[in-house]
């Protein structure tokens, strides 16, 4: 573990020695799929389209979601890589339909939740679950290593935002990295592609620069992503809603659920 967290804690990112068996994914991918077909804020589509771009939060009304944001591994992993215990800040799946998912622009996850939530340092982790097999041409993630260390780019003057949370989960993002700068540190550090199979794991840092492509392919990505935050780094007055920053910050306790199958990568 201590080397995981010496990985993790140089580049900003590390795939993770875990990956969730067949039977797992394919519940998962089916909980995805009924969710996306209701009609419900939690349900974003790609802008002036009824295609789904991302639904958020359905760990507070869907049981399956609920028991993996649970799992025992999930949990371990995460105290160990944040330092401490943790509750869920945000889940969401994006898709990428084929041929249809949009681009996600240059951004940083931390510019959202300081600017936004008032979340005072970025101790927090994602977890990125591909429920179906990210291959270059399908909008697979893209990390600037090492970026994570280097602050918060490109922030915008407070008083021209909206404040229409629209903006932080559409491809219009509020808060952007300038695509000349991320040239610049591509230049300087390099670039990884985050590719796997359905249901294998990466962890990576609020702060990294991170982006995606479109999906040009015929294969749909689709990426499951929960957000566990420390527990003393919890926003005291978000107003953002609840689907999008999570408002209960009791510690997760772990609960195993016997659908959920981690199996060693």
């Amino acid at each position: 573990m201590s080397e995981l967290k010496s990985a993790y804690d140089k580049d900003g990112y590390c795939p993770l020695p875990h990956r969730f068996g067949e039977a797992s994914v394919e519940l998962l991918r089916q909980r995805v799929a009924a969710i996306s077909a209701q009609s419900r804020p939690e349900v974003v589509h790609e802008k002036g389209s009824d295609i789904v771009r991302a639904i958020h939060g359905c760990h507070e009304f869907d049981e399956v979601c609920a028991a993996l944001v649970r799992h025992p591994v999930l949990l371990e992993l995460a105290e160990t890589l944040i330092g401490g215990p943790v509750y869920v800040y945000q889940f969401k799946v994006n898709l990428k339909q084929a041929r249809e998912g949009a681009a996600w622009p240059w951004h940083q996850d931390f510019a959202f939740w300081s600017e936004e939530d008032g979340m005072s340092r970025p101790d927090a982790i994602n977890f990125a679950i591909p429920l179906d097999d990210v291959h270059e041409d399908n909008g697979p993630l893209l990390v600037i290593p090492g970026s994570h260390d280097l602050g918060l780019f490109d922030l915008p003057d407070r008083s021209a935002q909206t404040g229409d949370w629209r903006q932080h989960v559409s491809n219009d993002l509020a808060y952007t990295v300038s695509a000349e700068r991320a040239e610049r540190m591509v230049e300087e550090r390099g670039r990884t592609l985050i590719l796997g199979g359905a249901g294998s794991l990466h962890a990576f840092h609020p702060s990294i620069v991170h982006s995606s492509s479109n999906n040009s392919s015929e294969d749909r990505r689709a990426l499951l992503l929960i957000t566990y935050n420390a527990v003393d780094n919890a926003p005291a007055n978000p107003t953002r809603p609840a689907f999008l920053v999570g408002r209960d910050t009791t510690p997760v306790a772990a609960r195993h659920d016997e659908r959920l199958v981690l199996e060693s990568a």
